[in-house]
This record gives C-alpha cells, sequence and structure tokens, in this order.
C-alpha cells in the first residue's frame, strides 16, 4: 500500500505523520486489495473550535472509499475517517459475497 499525506497551508509534524501512517496500516487488516491510500489535512477557519479537517481516500483494487470529517483534532478527525471507511469496505466485501 502506498501512503501520501498532504497538509495544506502547514507542516505536519513527525508525530502526526506517524499517527497516521499507524491508522493506516490498521486499514490492511479489512481488505488486502488496497492499492493507494491518499490523506488530506487542512485547518478550517483559524479562530474556531473543530476547525482540523482530515480526507482519506482509499483506492482499492475494484473500486474507491472516501471520507472527510473535521474534529478538534487531526488525530480526531482521522479516527473519525478510519471508522468511516472501515464501514466502507466491509460493505463492498457484504456486496461482493452475494
Amino acid at each position: 500500500m502506498e501512503l501520501t499525506i498532504q497538509s495544506v497551508n502547514f507542516d505536519a509534524t513527525d508525530q502526526l505523520q506517524a499517527f497516521i501512517e499507524k491508522k493506516m496500516k490498521k486499514l490492511e487488516r479489512f481488505s488486502e486489495d488496497i492499492i493507494l491510500t491518499e490523506v488530506i489535512l487542512k485547518v478550517v477557519k483559524p479562530e474556531t473550535a473543530n476547525n482540523k479537517e482530515a480526507a482519506v481516500k482509499l483506492s482499492l483494487r475494484h473500486s474507491e472509499a472516501f471520507a472527510s470529517k473535521t474534529a478538534d483534532t487531526f488525530e480526531e478527525a482521522i479516527d473519525l475517517c478510519t471508522m468511516a471507511i472501515e464501514k466502507q469496505i466491509l460493505k463492498t466485501k457484504e456486496k461482493k459475497e452475494r
């Protein structure tokens, strides 16, 4: 699985990048078909709470999965995206098995 992390208008810390890599590696448990994972991090309206936006796009062998979440921290937003993508992968697997 190839992983790209893009942070818009700021530099992501090494700690944040390591956290993202760890979370994305866990997605491989749900599907071996993951080819590419793109993570885009943005700060939305810096003066408000819930201003960290994370978007995760997974390219699977026969489909795609996408999630975009906003939260207080990037870690929280990544967690929410990961949960949403897990559901999408499991749904795709169920459809294939029918």
